[in-house]
């Protein structure tokens, strides 16, 4: 095993559902499931090995979104975590032994393509570092129930926590709006007993955060006034006209970015000069070159589960991106990408320090590893409680041009005295 060399530089890298049944019934009489063959006994050391390990290389899936809503977001993901994984393999690899190759689907953001591409590869990989998408990450929760495989979604809805499958690398998207809301009226920027308005999908991704936005409310004498609209849904002139209509004093954003920037173009219109909060998945620095612009530099507020690709902890990172994509201004989330490479990183050596690198050795991992410290690129991860949101620390960011993933931070690891009280319903 490696020392504690290996792992202060680790540090500083840093540490530096019907047509879905349909679909997974299709898929799986047509998968050849590698974990049906008995393990194998690694050759070269007390560690047993088994489905996803051929040799010394391990192969991680990659369920992920170059083609679909999310493209920009999905790209930049998996090349921050090709950075990582290319920095791990030339560390040595996992446990000084293993190097690990990524196996990347393109599902397009569609549900039935995803459920067919894990019954592809589903028994070929040790587990997936990347499942993007709620809607994706939701319908395999069964299948990786069935199959003893851990996944990290890069969503953070609270029924993907409730599964001891998922490592969810941050906050659920209610805490994650709570504290959003709590920065607002720490700030003077909202007041007790008004109103909230919130724009959100029709989906596990915006209804847990209007879950967040009521409780919220709840607590502080406020009501919230909902918009519930379809991730593709291309004009927002009508839902921030109705908001106007209700003297909100605050939009909260659960949206896809080009809504994001459509609700600021549309609250200009409106004279609606309000602060608007948006989820982690509701911006992209490509914002910033659109009409919107000036609304979003004046009014937006970002609150995520990873800091900026402009922060400290994640200097390193910035720097291997910009040598291997010279002239290419990444996003933030490459940093969340680097993140849960990052959190999938401790959990094989775990299981590699265990001497289990099978998928239930990694199971157990993923539950035994627990406080997780991504050296600042996330708070303080905790998975031993399936149910509970993994993190209560979030990331306040408002948006600037001509910094590093167009945004800059005003709040580090955030947490807010309302989620203490919080108890889901």
């Amino acid at each position: 095993m490696r020392g504690n060399r290996v792992r202060h530089h680790r540090l500083m890298r840093p540490v530096a559902a019907i047509a879905v049944a349909a679909a997974l019934a299709a898929a799986a009489s047509c998968s050849t499931k590698a974990d049906e063959e008995p393990p194998a006994e690694s050759t070269s050391g007390p560690v047993k090995t088994g489905p996803g390990i051929e040799g010394n290389v391990i192969t991680l899936g990659v369920l992920t979104d170059f083609t679909g809503l999310n493209a920009a977001s999905g790209k930049e993901v998996t090349e921050g975590q090709r950075i990582f994984w290319d920095q791990v393999n030339a560390d040595g690899g996992i446990c000084d032994r293993f190097t690990v190759e990524l196996e990347v689907k393109d599902h397009g953001y569609n549900v039935q393509t995803a459920v067919s591409q894990y019954a592809e590869i589903s028994g070929d990989v040790l587990s997936f570092v990347q499942v993007l998408g709620s809607g994706m990450a939701t319908a395999l929760i069964p299948e990786l129930e069935k199959d003893g495989l851990i996944g990290i979604p890069l969503a953070w809805a609270k029924n993907l926590a409730a599964s001891e499958n998922y490592a969810v690398i941050g906050p659920t998207y209610d805490v994650e709006t709570i504290n959003g809301l709590d920065y607002l009226l720490k700030e003077g920027l909202i007041s007790e007993g008004g109103k909230i308005g919130h724009i959100f999908h029709d989906s596990e991704y915006g209804n847990n955060a209007l879950e967040g936005s009521k409780f919220f409310a709840q607590q502080h004498g406020m009501t919230v006034v909902e918009q519930r609209i379809g991730p593709a849904e291309p004009d927002m002139t009508s839902r921030v006209t109705a908001l106007a209509a209700e003297n909100v004093s605050a939009i909260v954003l659960t949206t896809q970015p080009s809504q994001t920037a459509g609700v600021a173009a549309a609250a200009v219109g409106a004279g609606l000069n309000v602060p608007l909060l948006g989820n982690g998945p509701t911006h992209i620095p490509s914002l910033l070159d659109t009409p919107a612009r000036d609304a979003l530099i004046e009014h937006f507020y970002l609150v995520g589960p990873t800091g900026g690709v402009g922060l400290e902890p994640a200097a390193d990172l910035l720097k291997a991106y910009q040598t291997k994509f010279p002239g290419v201004e990444p996003s933030n989330s490459v940093v969340t990408g680097y993140a849960t490479s990052k959190v999938m990183d401790l959990i094989l050596e775990k299981a590699c320090a265990d001497g289990d690198l099978t998928p239930e050795g990694v199971l157990a991992a993923k539950a035994a590893v627990s406080p997780v410290d991504t050296g600042g690129l996330t708070g303080e991860l905790d998975f031993s409680k399936p149910g509970s949101s993994p993190s209560r620390q979030d990331f306040i960011a408002r948006p600037k041009p001509g910094v590093p993933g167009g945004t800059e931070g005003v709040e580090a690891s955030y947490e807010g005295p309302t989620v203490d009280s919080y108890v889901r319903s």
